[in-house]
């Protein structure tokens, strides 16, 4: 159950860059899968606890060191630091990142016994993100009565994925130990790649809303239960006879069909018949493109591809990583290469054609699902000099039938699933699920 949360604002502020953006930097292009990306901001949230080693850092000293840190951070990534000013240019004014001092009176141990969305959403900054005027970087470092923090960032989805995410906190931690960050962010590379096109309406977001009432739930599979569970996939009969060598499913793959498989039971349970099934996957194209582009570069280098589950036999959990994989293979044999060509803007168009058809050929009998993993990025070795987090998480209150997963510290996998109230219902109480996965489990700290 959600309870109160007092947080009392202390300060608010913007954060503006060290050094002044140049004029002939005051205009930045977005490219064209910037363009394309939805206008929603993504969050995450960073919780630390109360670090003997670090004691002497009072709450105010620990908040001075990431205004100024961040001060310089923007210097670099200067378009964090702007204004949106069309789909396809951020106006670089150095008006700065809103940054919200506040403090609340209760423990972090109340927050990580059983985490609540409803109760995290009070660390979400609170700003009108919708004025043309919105800060594009919005950050809150809040104080806990037993001295640990949280520092929360809100930042548009129309000039960063997670990858940027990971190279903004980089930088701005290195900024924070007076270091120079590894790899200095790259902000040219994608409007150099994909230059935006002037193509009204479209969009690469995937609208997946299936109910105005839905909730989102926790569920963490340890890392005994994720191999229990890759194993269990590498043991069907089917894979093991098709298969010339050892299947080797990822975690990924094993978790998300799991969730997949239990969501579109609960889908049927509802319905009282099997829908054929839509699940959008996101892949970083980074590494994917020749030459490859810097895990620095700063926007959006993601694109979606689908997997279907068109009947019910292909509902099982091994046809279901089996799908997962041959369609992962499929987009990078036929598509993912061609994003070097014409500025991607033929494989974009024709990507957004293909899934208008896939989706419109059924309307009322496709459930969509629409997958993000974080996995691999380093979000629980954020260090601003206190220590690394003991948690992190993100608050979903946009969109239903999204799945989000992430790394546990033991090498296990945490799942944020956000569905349809009645099919949650079902979904949380699923045996199947929970035989491998525990619902919202306390945080160790």
């Amino acid at each position: 159950m959600s309870w109160e949360l007092n947080i009392e604002v202390v300060d608010r502020k913007c954060i503006k860059p060290s050094t002044a953006t140049p004029p002939h930097l005051k205009t930045f292009k977005l490219s064209l899968l910037d363009q394309l990306s939805s206008e929603i901001y993504g969050n995450m949230t960073l919780f630390y606890p109360n670090n003997p080693a670090t004691d002497a850092l009072h709450f105010s000293t620990k908040s001075q060191l990431l205004q100024t840190s961040l001060s310089q951070t923007l210097t670099r990534l200067y378009p964090l630091a702007g204004r949106l000013h069309d789909a396809a240019t951020v106006r670089c004014n150095d008006d700065g990142a809103l940054f919200i001092e506040s403090r609340t009176d209760a423990s972090l141990s109340d927050i990580l016994t059983a985490p609540n969305f409803d109760t995290l959403q009070c660390f979400l900054p609170s700003a009108d993100t919708t004025t043309s005027n919105a800060p594009i970087l919005l950050v809150r470092f809040t104080a806990f009565r037993c001295g640990g923090t949280a520092v929360t960032i809100l930042l548009s989805h129309k000039i960063a994925d997670i990858a940027a995410v990971v190279a903004l906190l980089k930088t701005w931690t290195a900024a924070c130990a007076g270091a120079t960050v590894a790899e200095v962010p790259e902000l040219a590379a994608g409007a150099a790649l994909f230059p935006p096109r002037d193509i009204p309406g479209a969009t690469a977001s995937v609208n997946t809303v299936s109910s105005d009432k839905f909730a989102s739930r926790r569920f963490v599979f340890d890392a005994s239960k994720v191999r229990e569970l890759k194993d269990r996939v590498k043991g069907a009969r089917e894979i093991r006879e098709r298969e010339d060598c050892v299947f080797e499913p990822s975690r990924v793959e094993a978790v998300l069909a799991l969730i997949w498989k239990c969501a579109l039971s609960a889908s049927r349970s509802k319905t009282e018949s099997f829908k054929r099934s839509v699940l959008f996957q996101a892949v970083n194209l980074r590494p994917r493109v020749d030459p490859a582009v810097p895990d620095a570069a700063v926007g959006n280098f993601v694109w979606p591809f689908a997997v279907t589950a068109e009947e019910e036999r292909h509902v099982e959990l091994h046809v279901l990583v089996r799908r997962m994989r041959e369609s992962m293979r499929e987009f990078l044999d036929t598509k993912a290469a061609r994003f070097k060509e014409d500025g991607a803007f033929g494989v974009v168009m024709e990507s957004l054609k293909e899934r208008g058809e896939l989706l419109r050929k059924c309307k009322d009998t496709t459930v969509v699902y629409k997958c993000t993993s974080w996995c691999k990025f380093p979000l629980l070795k954020v260090d601003f000099g206190w220590g690394e987090p003991v948690w992190m998480c993100s608050v979903n209150r946009v969109v239903s039938n999204t799945i989000a997963l992430m790394d546990t510290k033991d090498g296990g996998v945490e799942a944020f699933v956000t569905l349809d109230d009645q099919e949650m219902a079902l979904f949380q109480q699923d045996e199947e699920l929970l035989h491998y996965a525990l619902l919202n489990p306390s945080v160790m700290l």
